[in-house]
Order: C-alpha cells, then structure tokens, then sequence
C-alpha cells in the first residue's frame, strides 16, 4: 500500500514538472531562433553595408561584382562563391572568389596544371560558358527560382570532378534579380563547417541576392546619371560655344533692317544663321541646317560658319562661294551634310543674288508699284547640298539667281523647323501660311515682322512643341 502511494505520489509530481519542462524547451527553442533570426538579420545588414560602401566607391562594375562574391562568402559561411551572367543564351562566369568547382569537367590538359590551385580555376571559370538551361545555374535560369542541393553526390546536375578539392558537397544557387531585369546567378559551394546548406542557409542566400540585385540596379543608375550629368555639362559648353558663333547683333546697313531669330529644339542645335557686311557695304546672309542633331551638328555648323566666313569676301558670286566651301569642307562632311541658303544683299544696286544648296526656297515680298498690293513668291535656284555629292557635280549644278530689291521689298529665309512646325492635328504650319503671315505683317519693320510671323506659328501649333530647330532671318528694304 505504500509503495502505491509512492508511486503515485511521483506521478504526480512528474505530472507537475513535466508542463514546465516543456515550456522551458519551448523557451529555449524560441529563443535558439530568435538569436538565428537576430544572426541572419545581422548578416543581411551586414552585406548591405558592403553594398552600399561598394557604391560609395564608386567602384567599377567588375569590380563591384567581385564585392558581391567576396560579401557572400563573408556572410554565408561557404568556402567559394561565383557569379554568372548570360549573355546570347549562354551563361558566363564574371566574378569568382574561393576554388569554385567548374561547371563542367576540366579537360586533362587542364588538370595537369593544378598545381597554381585557386588562381587558375579562376581562369578556367572565366574563359567557361555552357548553356543557359545547363546545370543547377540553367535550373536558376530557367525557372527563376534559387536552387538548394543539401547533398551535391545525390544531384545528376552537379559534376564529379576528379580532383578531391574541386569535390561539390553542397550547393546554393539563387537569382540576381530586380523587378523585371535579370542581372545573373549568384552561387555558393560547400559550407565552411563541413555541414550541408540548410533551409536557413538557403534563405539567408535569397535575401542576400536581392540586396545584390539592388546594388547592381543602383549601380547602373548612378553610372547613367554621372553620364547624363556629364552630358549636360558637355551639352551646355556646346551651347555655350554655338551660341557665341551667332551674331551679336545684326549690322547697320543704310537702306536694309534686318532682323534674325534661332530657336534650338533642344540644347544644341544644328541650325545656323550669319550675317556679315561684304565690300561695297553689301550685307552677305547665311541660313543653314545641318544632318542629324546634337553635339556632332553644332561642331559642323561651327566648322561652316567659320570657312564661309573666311570664303565669302573673295568672290561677288554666292555660288562660287558656296563651291568652295564645298571644296573646304570636304572630308570634314563624315557622312553628314548641310542644305544652306546664301545671299548677297546690294543696296545700292538694287538687288539681291541668291544661291540654294538644298535649302529650303526664299520667300519674297514686293509690292506692285501701280497698286500696291503686296504679293508673295517664292523663288527657286538650282543646287544640292554640302557633302551629298562629288565637288565637280556640285560646282555643275550650283546656280545664282538675282532678284531686284526695291524699297519696301522682303526677303524671307527660314528653315524648315518653321514651315514643318506641327499642331495638334500634325498638320504643318506649311509655305502657304508663311507667305499670308508675311503678306498680313508686310507694313511693319522687320523686327515686328518677325515678331508677328513667331506669334502666327505658335498660334497655329498651341500646346505642340517643337520638333525641330528653327530659324528665322528677315531683311527689308527701306
């Protein structure tokens, strides 16, 4: 009877301590992961920092991808580490750290120059591409979910290499991915404890690569806007430089106002225009519009501004002047060429000379001496463009064409930036309209003239902005 009460006495006592004894297990066992969660949490920082003191480098982008293989070793605990890019379908490795095991078998000529270990497997890995659905890095690829192989032996995707230090034990391979831009896979082979990768491990190694997939996107960011802000800069000095090749003012001829206006579409344009006096106190106008946009247009508007200059006060004929700077310009042209219109403007004569290369037509304005009635005209002469052809076909085809000037006459050059400037509709501002503008605004000063042409046009197109540059020069005879 007693040993009974014994007994049960003890029962009951285990039956007390035993609820403790599990709630402190549980305890421990909360505990044991949160300090793996706390752990985990601190390597992800951890591999952040390197990141972020990556970027602060600014470190090339091999170079930072070599930081990524490096902070995932540190963070991850494995003994290597590579990273693979694709490219055309194949998949190549870009940045290694530790004896990573190749992804293929290594040839036997290969393996006999082991000896120099680590360094030339890097070498190997760096000269290697497979497929990019070969392997566990195809699996990455082509599903675009990481990949963890516990036991490597058990696993037919990984090779069986025959040298015992390049033996895969264990495995982590996971996407370098940011939003819809896939940047690589990252790997890690065989942890430093001998232990195989575990869900944790494996985990740790997603959250590391989306950190690394962030830096790289970061990377690139900065890298494009370094250069966008270096473009600026190269932008604006070129402005700069185009916009001091333009006259500062218009010269003071008796008889002539004159009037110029030049709207880039964007920093630099490849319109230009000139206005310089000639002997004879003649006045020489250049309207021109060159190939293609930007930087390479506005060095070639400088280079043609400069030689019409230098050729213009050698000969009487604007289509001889503009043979010659065909001559000058030459090989200069790379490709590119320039419709340009030139006139010679002679008030005390009378008239005005023009030559055409390509350019868009001139428009004249004269009022008819028995009733005053403005009239409009657009006048043509033969000729193509700077560049387009051979010098002997230019010289061949390039003509003058002279025009009376009379007291109240106007000359109107332009380029097609005005006459194509688009509405709402996309329909063209058009010569037809020029002409009526010009027509309407005929008794008032060229600067006005030019003022009410530049309402006109910004009343046809509304909210539309420019397409293109445009350039506007009036002349009138008073």
């Amino acid at each position: 009877m007693f040993l009974v009460l014994v007994i049960g006495l003890l029962l009951g006592v285990l039956g007390m301590l035993f609820p403790i004894y599990r709630a402190r297990r549980e305890a421990a066992r909360l505990e044991e992961e949160k300090q793996q969660v706390a752990q985990e949490r601190q390597l992800i920082v951890d591999f952040m920092h390197h990141m972020v003191e990556a970027l602060g480098e600014g470190l090339t982008r091999e170079a930072l991808l070599q930081r990524i293989v490096h902070a995932a070793i540190l963070c991850s605990g494995a003994l290597s580490a590579c990273l693979f890019e694709r490219t055309e379908g194949k998949m190549r490795s870009v940045a290694v750290e530790g004896l990573f095991p190749p992804h293929r078998p290594l040839p036997a000529a290969v393996r006999e120059k082991l000896a120099t270990r680590a360094r030339f497997i890097e070498q190997v890995l760096k000269s290697e591409s497979f497929p990019d659905n070969e392997g566990i890095v195809g699996t990455v690829v082509q599903t675009g979910r990481g990949q963890l192989v516990a036991d490597a032996a058990a696993d037919d995707r990984i090779v069986r290499h025959e040298d015992a230090a390049l033996k895969v034990r264990s495995v982590i391979a996971v996407p370098l991915q940011f939003r819809d831009r896939f940047f690589g896979v990252l790997a890690v082979a065989n942890s430093a404890d001998g232990e195989p990768f575990t869900q944790n491990d494996f985990s740790l190694m997603q959250s590391l690569a989306e950190q690394a997939a962030l830096a790289l996107h970061n990377a690139e960011f900065l890298h494009y806007q370094l250069e966008k802000h270096q473009l600026d800069l190269d932008l604006s000095l070129a402005s700069g430089i185009q916009q001091m090749l333009l006259p500062k003012a218009a010269p003071e001829i008796d008889g002539l106002g004159i009037d110029a206006r030049y709207i880039p579409a964007q920093k630099v344009s490849g319109d230009f225009y000139d206005l310089f006096v000639l002997p004879g106190n003649r006045l020489g106008v250049a309207v021109a519009d060159v190939s293609g946009k930007g930087i390479p247009a506005s060095l070639l508007m400088a280079m043609c501004r400069t030689d019409l200059r230098q050729i213009a006060p050698r000969h009487d004929s604007p289509a001889k002047t503009l043979a010659e700077l065909n001559r000058t310009l030459g090989g200069d042209l790379r490709g590119m060429f320039i419709t340009i219109l030139y006139a010679v403007i002679d008030p005390l004569r009378g008239e005005v000379t023009v030559a055409r290369a390509g350019h868009e037509l001139p428009l004249f304005l004269r009022r008819d001496p028995a009733t005053s009635v403005p009239t409009a005209e657009y006048i043509g002469s033969e000729g193509m463009p700077l560049g387009m052809v051979p010098d002997e076909i230019f010289s061949r085809v390039i003509a003058d064409r002279t025009e009376r000037f009379e007291p109240g006459d106007i000359l109107v050059l332009y380029t097609d930036g005005l006459t194509e400037a688009p509405n709402e509709e996309d329909k063209e501002f058009s010569n037809a309209r020029l002409a009526d503008a010009v027509r309407a605004l005929h008794a008032r000063p060229a600067r006005e003239l030019n003022d009410g042409i530049l309402e006109t046009v910004q009343r046809f197109t509304g909210s539309t902005t420019l397409r293109d540059d445009l350039t506007l020069v009036t002349v009138k005879r008073s």
